[in-house]
């Protein structure tokens, strides 16, 4: 089991991150000095106004932190002070690996991948078969969104564990399709649905209040039971 240490972590802007469309704008909790891993979180879609800043990014990013591991988030090209101009998911792949390329040189820790939405597409299909990344978590999964449909046939490439977690009220990822999708992902893997939860995690009008911590625990449980992590106090 990893032992846990006492962390102060600080946020600091990352000022050398840059991808083939340019410099990206990033940030880094930096966590525990001695930290097993360091871990990315990808956001969702810049034209429906995802950044960094996105709440689900955020709680997601406070999950990794609470066992002191540094975090990094980004902006994809053309969002928020990056540079370059949206590649409908394509050329944001690029800047996924530009960003493990970077931790790797700067944190040389193994890598965790989380990422929510248009963020855990792009970042799974970066991230599949990268012998960096040790474990990864796609949340709120979309299926069709906004008239964009999104596939999955890559996911047999997806062989380190694999966690995901969904509101069993997500409008752009219904359970159905969801879970016939992620049939195709090999073991191991698990699968929560959040009770009463949308795709970004706030209540449905039977059962109010966002279910953002509940996420967060799930997150939490896996952690500690698939990389023997423990939180820092």
């Amino acid at each position: 089991m990893t032992q846990s240490a006492p962390t102060h972590s600080q946020i600091r802007s990352i000022e050398d991150l840059r991808g083939p469309a340019g410099k990206l704008e990033a940030v880094l909790n930096t966590g525990r000095p001695d930290a097993p891993y360091a871990a990315i979180v990808c956001h969702p879609h810049p034209k429906g106004g995802g950044t960094l800043h996105n709440k689900v990014v955020y709680h997601t990013m406070k999950a990794f932190s609470s066992f002191g591991l540094p975090v990094v988030r980004f902006n994809f090209r053309g969002v928020g002070l990056s540079e370059g101009e949206f590649d409908n998911g394509h050329g944001e792949q690029n800047d996924v690996r530009a960003t493990l390329s970077w931790m790797e040189h700067n944190l040389k820790r193994p890598i965790l991948f989380a990422g929510f939405s248009f963020g855990s597409h792009v970042g799974l299909r970066a991230c599949c078969g990268d012998v960096r990344v040790k474990g990864l978590i796609g949340l709120g999964l979309p299926v069709r969104a906004e008239g964009r449909n999104y596939t999955y046939g890559f996911l047999p490439l997806c062989l380190r564990p694999k966690l995901f977690i969904s509101g069993d009220h997500d409008e752009f990822g219904p359970r159905e399709q969801v879970e016939k999708i992620l049939e195709k992902a090999p073991e191991p893997k698990q699968l929560f649905w959040v009770e009463g939860a949308d795709h970004f995690f706030q209540g449905t009008p039977s059962s109010p209040g966002s279910k953002l911590t509940v996420m967060q625990g799930h997150m939490r449980s896996w952690l500690q039971e698939e990389f023997g992590l423990i939180e820092a106090r």
